[in-house]
């Protein structure tokens, strides 16, 4: 291995601190700016194994924590265990690689001029990361900026836009060092200090009016939690979590599957809290798996008031208050090939990994008058798809999960640093709600109103802020990102042709 591939795969490796739980938002800039500097006089061979050996680095810390679930659950060898995280490490590390190569590629005829190409074609490797083969969309550069100023540029560009921006920076910074004109220097300083202008003209205003809310966080153990002796034992530790606060709370939230018996064989025991629910003028959403026509659907459903005062459509097996999961976790929810892989080991044979896609876009949930766009656990990854469920009249964005499969590593942190970004691009406040941690409320500009402490059975209660407006990316989704990167592509083409011209006459 020679020096740039070990100098990219520590490059790599190093991204892991700029996001949840470290934090350092700062580290992203130079560590694109070390890469640009490890590929600029690489050929396109090159520069794709460097992109391979920045991705193998970038993954393999960053996802490090997927083997917590295999070793526990898995089922499998150490060295098999290891084996399968190998093979994924390896498959998303071609995406960076495709994005260099391409840079590269196009080198031979812009020369210099074919970097302006590079925030294109790492947009374009990421898109399809994020839909190749279900998709993948963890670790996008845009999230490390969740905490920091660059993150005001979630709700105009989305995620996917900051990560432009950070590529922009990134490459405005290094010609401003190779070549030592000072525009590329006014580029960056501009793309840096425009942030904090942002939210000074934002769209979304605060209504003045609010909802009560009560996440319950019932802290079941995995190993235990689909034994049928553990179902109502389960179902009592979130019923006496709930109830002492039945009249002081609008929603309450339990999270992913914590009815852990299937619908319809609950329908006696839900038409009870159901009612318990209206005689106390409130409602539960709760994570349930939905069993119709043979088929398993992972699903959040609304028991008690749907409306302000008096529930429109009680509570039945089907009825329409309900939300079921379209983005699959593959493995996890469904096998791909499972008739080959199921035999193999418990890994391909988990409990509930059986499962049918519901709509990708569907109908807010509606809590006592208030409507609420659902996502369950892997889905808030997806933005394009939370997106097409939030609309002009969507209060809160709600999102269920059971990240217990995680344990304590740094797995559950990313996943709400994940969360936290959806607040921040479409402008609506985000209850999120899990079995073990993390259980939180976010404000609609991606500021924590309230967490629970993870690992302890508890109930959150917080007073969540209503807001009106749609954000620039909740309107155009990602429109602007392409046309930043298809326009900073066209530019400098253009610029390249036009020098390519002079110099022939």
């Amino acid at each position: 291995m020679n020096t740039r591939r070990i100098v990219a795969l520590l490059l790599g490796g190093s991204l892991i601190f700029s996001y949840a739980p470290f934090s350092q938002a700062w580290l992203v800039l130079p560590v694109l700016f070390g890469l640009l500097l490890t590929t600029r006089h690489a050929t396109p061979y090159m520069a794709w194994r460097i992109g391979f050996y920045f991705g193998l680095g970038w993954f393999s810390t960053g996802l490090s924590w997927i083997y917590v679930s295999i070793d526990q659950f898995g089922g499998l060898p150490v060295i098999a265990s290891i084996a399968v995280l190998a093979v994924l490490f390896l498959y998303l590390s071609l995406f960076p690689a495709l994005a260099l190569f391409l840079w590269k590629y196009f080198e031979r005829w812009l020369g210099v001029f074919a970097i302006g190409i590079l925030p294109l074609t790492w947009l374009v490797s990421e898109s399809i990361r994020s839909w190749f083969l279900t998709g993948f969309p963890w670790l996008e550069l845009g999230y490390t900026q969740t905490d920091a100023w660059l993150g005001n540029y979630a709700p105009w560009l989305g995620g996917v836009g900051i990560t432009v921006i950070l590529w922009s920076i990134a490459i405005s910074l290094f010609c401003w060092f190779e070549q030592q004109r000072k525009e590329f220097g006014l580029v960056a300083f501009g793309l840096l200090i425009i942030p904090f202008a942002l939210p000074w003209v934002s769209p979304i205003k605060t209504t003045g009016e609010e909802a009560r809310v009560l996440l319950v966080q019932g802290n079941i153990e995995q190993s235990v939690k689909w034994n049928p002796d553990q179902h109502w034992q389960s179902l009592m530790t979130y019923l006496d979590l709930s109830r002492p606060h039945y009249p002081t709370h609008d929603i309450i939230v339990w999270p992913e599957s914590a009815v852990t018996m299937p619908e319809p064989y609950t329908d006696d025991v839900l038409k009870n809290i159901h009612k318990a629910l209206v005689d106390t003028d409130t409602t539960l959403i709760t994570g349930i798996i939905d069993y119709q026509n043979s088929q398993y659907f992972n699903t959040m459903i609304v028991l008690g008031l749907d409306a302000p005062y008096q529930p429109v459509e009680p509570y039945a097996h089907g009825h329409t208050n309900r939300y079921q999961k379209h983005q699959l976790l593959p493995i996890g929810e469904f096998v791909p090939f499972e008739d080959l892989l199921r035999p193999l080991a418990p890994l391909f044979d988990l409990p509930m990994s059986s499962f049918t896609r519901g709509d990708y876009e569907q109908a807010n949930l509606r809590a006592k008058g208030f409507h609420l766009a659902g996502a369950i656990c892997y889905e808030i990854a997806f933005p394009a798809q939370v997106r097409a469920n939030v609309s002009a009249s969507t209060d809160y964005i709600l999102t269920v999960s059971n990240d217990t499969w995680f344990g304590a590593s740094h797995g559950p942190a990313q996943h709400m640093q994940i969360a936290r970004m959806r607040a921040l691009e479409l402008g609506r406040p985000l209850l999120r709600a899990t079995n073990n941690g993390i259980t939180a409320v976010v404000d609609a500009f991606g500021n924590e109103l309230a967490r629970a402490p993870q690992f302890t059975s508890t109930a959150l209660s917080a007073e969540v802020p209503m807001v009106r407006g749609q954000t620039l990316y909740q309107l155009f989704g990602s429109i602007g990102a392409w046309l930043i990167a298809v326009l900073t592509a066209l530019v400098s083409t253009l610029i390249a042709l036009r020098r390519s011209q002079a110099r022939s006459k």
